[in-house]
């Protein structure tokens, strides 16, 4: 895969960095090399005190795919430059490339944008971070496009494929934790099922539902029903939840995916009379197929959550899976706004934030409380620039009469 090593430094474009943070981040490296120091590192403004979590923003696969990205823009001028769909979820960085003139195949649904037709061997079509379905890889290489050139798959994702193509080599069918309709979930599902009998479930209710067509308490005709469109071709209920492994869409939130598996574990160790000894006759441990930095964000906010705050705010792209997981969690304990840039802090006492559950932007108005200090928590999802982390704080700290400058909160960590 071009310009893709193990656990390479990456050329991500100066406006996405910040000094502050990366002076944050070198420090929290510094101090904390094995990662085993969730707490957040206090920026200290006086009346306005902000929580970084220790982990937060762009992470290997993302770091790669910008940089892939951009180097083949500079590489190739002149040339035509398509996004088989959004690079990542930011909107900041899609915007930048189609600012470069790369042009977009489909949106993150899968609709068709630009016409497969139209495209010829001589046009370069980056693959994005989420990968995608063998079809499309197929489309493709008809045309004469050699996917592997210019693939942003994120390594992680590839595990995943790997890890289900392992198990399928051992006669287990895949059930797949996901959203359906996300990029990554199709493209996971797509590689499972080229390897075995593949279905998709989005939540715990989804996996309780699917336990009783394996349990009996459902008909099997029901299934085809319940589970349209989340199945692969031939998926025979009676035969193929037989024996399985569960893989997931590493953006999901890490402790549902274990919980779904240990769920689907106990419910075959009843049905079949197994053991702790005897369960991979029919359940196959996948349990590294959990991305690493979708573990350290997720565990991040739970140190960040040991913290008193009056609120908390997560950026990141609104269509960001591992974003709004981030934001699940905060909400759970205290008021949480998700926002996709500085932007929208409109003033001191007006913020137009994402509720992801309806889909929507609402606004809330004196969301900053009126107290000396104010305390934030604050995060960003995987693919969000570090400078928009950084624009964010200039933001809240331009509200305050404060004690100390960024520049100077930036020299208490270098």
């Amino acid at each position: 895969m071009l310009f893709k090593q193990t656990m390479k430094q990456f050329d991500v474009p100066v406006i996405y960095r910040s000094p502050l943070i990366t002076a944050i981040k070198n420090r929290r490296k510094q101090t904390d090399k094995m990662k085993k120091d969730f707490s957040p590192a206090l920026l200290d403004f006086g009346p306005l005190k902000i929580y970084l979590a220790r982990h937060f923003g762009f992470c290997y696969g993302v770091e790669n795919a910008i940089d892939i990205a951009f180097r083949t823009i500079e590489e190739n001028p002149g040339k035509r430059i398509f996004l088989l769909s959004e690079m990542i979820h930011n909107p900041q960085v899609n915007a930048d490339l189609l600012q470069r003139g790369v042009q977009f195949l489909q949106d993150t649904q899968g609709r068709q944008m630009v016409p497969f037709e139209t495209i010829t061997a001589e046009d370069i079509v980056i693959i994005p971070a989420f990968g995608t379905t063998l079809a499309i890889e197929e489309k493709l290489h008809a045309i004469g496009i050699p996917t592997e050139k210019y693939n942003t798959t994120c390594p992680f994702v590839e595990k995943v494929w790997n890890r289900s193509e392992q198990i399928a080599k051992k006669n287990y069918s895949v059930i797949v934790h996901g959203k359906p309709m996300h990029e990554e979930t199709r493209a996971t599902f797509s590689h499972a099922a080229g390897n075995s009998p593949s279905v998709v479930v989005t939540d715990m209710e989804e996996t309780i539902a699917l336990s009783k067509y394996i349990t009996g308490e459902k008909t099997p005709s029901g299934f085809y029903t319940e589970f349209e469109g989340r199945y692969s071709a031939g998926f025979n209920v009676e035969k193929d939840l037989q024996r399985f492994g569960v893989v997931n869409q590493t953006t999901m939130l890490a402790a549902d995916t274990q919980s779904i598996a240990d769920f689907l574990k106990k419910v075959m160790i009843s049905k079949y009379q197994l053991t702790e000894a005897t369960i991979e006759e029919r359940f196959a441990d996948t349990r590294d197929t959990l991305c690493y930095a979708t573990n350290d964000n997720q565990t991040a906010i739970y140190g960040l959550l040991q913290t008193e705050a009056d609120l908390a705010i997560v950026v990141g792209g609104y269509n960001s899976s591992n974003t709004s997981h981030l934001v699940e969690l905060c909400e759970e304990k205290l008021p949480t706004y998700f926002i996709n840039g500085e932007d929208k802090i409109i003033s001191a006492a007006k913020i137009e934030h994402f509720n992801f559950h309806k889909k929507v932007v609402t606004t809330t108005l004196n969301f900053l409380p009126a107290k000396d200090p104010v305390k934030i928590l604050l995060t960003s999802g995987a693919s969000c620039p570090d400078a928009m982390v950084e624009n964010v704080i200039a933001r809240l700290v331009s509200f305050y009469k404060v004690e100390k400058t960024i520049w100077e909160i930036m020299e208490e960590f270098t």
